[in-house]
C-alpha cells in the first residue's frame, strides 16, 4: 500500500501548471550521461511555494544550496508536476533530480527524507470552528474545500477518508492546474465565502496562510489511516533509480546541510514534523 499512496502523493499533493508548458522541455532531453558540473533540476514553472520560473520557491533555494556546496551551476527543466513528472521528465532524462519526492516512490530512487509534513485543516480565525480530526461530526454540515486531481474531488486522500465518516456531497473542488484563471491561493480566499474549511497539504497551507490578509487558523489533521491512507508523509530528493552514486551524493548534502535545509523550509513557513528517526526538525 505504501507505494501506491506515495505515487498518489506525488500527483495530488503538488500543484500543477498548464499542460502546454510540457513542450518547452522537448529540446533539452539528455542523450548521454549527466553533464559534469551541472545540476539539472526538474521543476514546475508555476507551483509556489515549491518553485516557479521566476526563480522563487524552496525547491529553487535548495537546488542553489546543493550547487553552491558542489561548486556546480544549476539548470532547470520546467515541467508541470502531474502524471509523467517522474516517468517522463526524470526517467526520460530531461533532468537529473526532483528536489521533492515522497519516500517509497517506486519509479524513482529517493534519498532519505529531509522533511516531513502532513495535511492541515484551515479555516478563518473568526469562524468559531475548532477542528483537528476528520472524525468530527461538524464536517457533515460544512462546505469543505479540497484540491482536486483531474476533475474529481472525490479521489483525493481527505475526500476518501471523510467519506468513511459519512461526509459526502459537501466537497468543493479547487483545481491544481494553475493558470491566469485558477491560482494556488483561491482555496484560501474562498474561506468564509464558498467554503467554510479547507483541507490542504502542509507546505501549501503554511505558505498561503502566512500570506493571507485575513487571519487564518491551521491544525494538522490527526493521524488517520481510514482506507489505509495516512496524512503525514516524508519527503526526500528523487533521482533515476540506477543513479545510486548520485543519490548517495545528494544524501551526503542532506546530512551535511540539514540545518540549512530546515532554514529554507522555515522561510516559506513549511510546517515540519519530526522525521521517522524521532528527531525534530531544527535549524542550526
Amino acid at each position: 500500500m505504501r507505494t501506491s499512496v506515495a505515487t498518489l502523493i506525488a500527483i495530488a499533493f503538488t500543484a500543477t501548471s498548464a499542460a502546454a508548458q510540457e513542450d518547452s522541455l522537448h529540446s533539452t532531453q539528455l542523450t548521454t550521461s549527466r553533464e559534469a558540473g551541472v545540476l539539472r533540476v526538474c521543476a514546475d514553472p508555476d507551483n509556489l511555494p515549491a518553485s516557479n520560473q521566476a526563480g522563487q520557491g524552496y525547491e529553487i533555494k535548495i537546488a542553489e544550496l546543493i550547487a553552491q556546496t558542489w561548486g556546480w551551476r544549476v539548470e532547470y527543466a520546467w515541467w508541470p508536476v502531474r502524471r509523467g513528472f517522474f516517468s517522463r521528465a526524470l526517467n526520460g532524462r530531461y533532468c537529473d533530480v526532483a528536489i521533492t519526492a515522497p519516500s517509497g516512490l517506486d519509479i524513482a530512487g529517493v534519498t532519505g527524507p529531509y522533511f516531513r509534513s502532513g495535511y492541515y485543516i484551515v479555516y478563518r480565525e473568526d469562524s468559531g470552528l475548532n477542528l483537528s480530526s476528520l472524525a468530527d461530526t461538524t464536517f457533515r454540515r460544512l462546505r469543505i474545500g479540497v484540491h482536486i486531481l483531474n476533475s474529481d474531488a472525490e479521489n483525493t486522500p481527505p475526500a476518501m477518508a471523510l467519506s468513511s465518516y459519512g461526509v459526502v456531497g459537501n466537497l468543493v473542488g479547487f483545481p491544481t492546474n494553475y493558470s491566469d484563471m485558477y491560482r494556488p491561493d483561491d482555496i484560501f480566499r474562498a474561506l468564509g465565502g464558498s467554503i467554510d474549511v479547507a483541507i490542504v497539504w502542509g507546505p501549501i497551507a503554511g505558505y498561503f496562510v502566512q500570506q493571507s490578509k485575513v487571519p487564518l487558523v491551521m491544525h494538522k489533521v490527526a493521524e488517520d489511516t481510514v482506507q489505509g491512507i495516512p496524512f503525514v508523509y516524508s519527503m526526500g530528493m528523487g533521482v533515476r533509480r540506477r543513479d545510486t552514486k548520485f543519490r548517495d551524493s545528494l544524501q551526503a548534502v542532506i546530512e551535511q546541510k540539514r540545518g540549512d535545509l530546515v532554514k529554507i523550509l522555515q522561510s516559506f513557513n513549511v510546517p515540519m514534523l519530526p522525521l521517522d528517526s524521532g528527531a525534530p526538525a531544527k535549524a542550526n
